[in-house]
């Protein structure tokens, strides 16, 4: 297992002890900037994530991505053993990630207060469904919930359908990048004031943000937004064409000139020169036509040539792909957005690369996701100085793994 290297965070300990998608890829953004981060997970269950996603072999893919970089320490921290090493963990470690329901790291005895006495540097971070507080802090929180109260729901659909939920862990993913963040920030932050922090992360607030300005507009216009399929209420033509060759592609027209290019490409150059032409709200309210004349266009054309054509123009447009699209596509090739990892199980594996792109200290992946516990002899003898006894012990009774 190659050991840290480089990266901005390296020399940073961090603490994973939340479950399926949010906190876990926060962790795993933390640990591909360098940070040592240390997975715990329950020594009988694990980590919820292990049976998520396609899998391959009886391996659940997903768990490969989102715990690369990660040890893993088999630790139940429900029991009075099983917590007490958890704090001499955290006397060593940076950041603390966990997403249990408000109430339960108080319950075992490892409240805020506590792991502030034992590291008064230590930045915790929570993530939960819907906060420390307020009337909703103790139901479950899913990404799926927060999807249908954020408004994405109701906003994602065609005009006659229902509401529409995502195929993927949209809501955990964006709380989960908001994590990295906000612990970057109190990171940052500690350098000055020498002290950590409580950063309280819910998978609502992000997901909402993300949506856009429907609540502002509804306190002050009164206005509610509704679904209206692939076209947007803000410009037109904006919605997603069928080419000759039976593929799919999208077109956007945000800036005024992209429209203009459009049209004439399309061979109706005389609606430029139409007054409602002029703004993107007025061009969508003339969308079924300008949808129509963009439209019967593609549909003559293989994809190809569509997207020859719009290039040629300066036009904006992208091909609809799918995962197999993705991965031969010659720009993410070229890009690496996409890159082999070594894996023990599998030879190689192919994952998405590092989140961004840093000419000095650029992160890397040093491994794939872990067998359960296979670090915890390491961790708590080789680290914690704990006997291999006791390791012994605590291994029949179930509280490490």
């Amino acid at each position: 297992m190659e050991s840290v290297q480089d990266g901005p965070l390296t020399g940073l300990r961090v603490l994973d002890a939340s479950t399926i998608l949010a906190g876990p890829l926060a962790c795993q953004i933390l640990g591909d900037q360098g940070a040592d981060v240390i997975k715990i997970e329950h020594p009988v269950k694990g980590d919820g994530m292990r049976g998520h996603g396609p899998v391959a072999d009886g391996i659940a893919l997903w768990w490969k991505e989102v715990s690369r970089n990660k040890r893993t320490l088999a630790l139940d921290l429900g029991k009075p053993e099983g917590a007490e090493l958890f704090l001499r963990l955290a006397a060593t470690a940076d950041v603390v990630v966990e997403n249990f329901r408000p109430g339960t790291f108080e319950r075992w005895g490892l409240a805020p207060e506590r792991l502030h006495e034992v590291n008064p540097r230590l930045i915790l971070v929570r993530v939960t469904g819907f906060g420390q507080r307020g009337p909703y802090a103790a139901r479950a929180g899913f990404g799926t919930l927060a999807e249908a109260m954020s408004g994405f729901a109701h906003l994602t659909g065609e005009a006659d359908g229902p509401p529409t939920l995502p195929a993927f862990g949209l809501a955990d993913s964006i709380a989960g990048m908001t994590a990295a963040t906000a612990t970057l920030a109190a990171l940052l932050a500690r350098t000055t004031t020498g002290r950590g922090d409580i950063i309280d992360v819910n998978l609502l607030e992000p997901i909402a943000t993300a949506v856009g300005p429907g609540p502002m507009a509804y306190a002050q216009t009164g206005e509610i937004g509704m679904r209206h399929g692939n076209r947007s209420t803000n410009n037109a033509p904006r919605n997603t064409y069928r080419t000759k060759d039976g593929h799919w592609v999208a077109v956007s027209t945000s800036a005024q000139s992209i429209a203009e290019r459009v049209l004439e490409l399309v061979g109706h150059p005389e609606v430029i020169t139409e007054p409602w032409f002029r703004s993107g709200r007025e061009r969508a309210a003339h969308a079924d036509l300008l949808d129509d004349m963009v439209g019967s266009w593609i549909a003559e054309r293989d994809r190809a040539e569509v997207l020859a054509e719009f290039e040629r123009v300066g036009a904006a447009v992208a091909p609809i792909y799918t995962a197999q699209d993705l991965v031969e596509d010659e720009h993410v090739r070229s890009t690496e957005m996409l890159v082999p990892v070594p894996d023990e199980d599998f030879g190689e594996l192919l994952q998405h690369n590092v989140l961004w792109r840093a000419q000095h200290h650029p992160g890397s992946i040093r491994f794939p996701g872990r067998p359960l516990g296979a670090d915890t002899d390491r961790i708590l003898i080789d680290e914690l100085r704990c006997s291999a006894e006791t390791v012994a012990e605590l291994r029949a009774r179930r509280i490490v793994a």
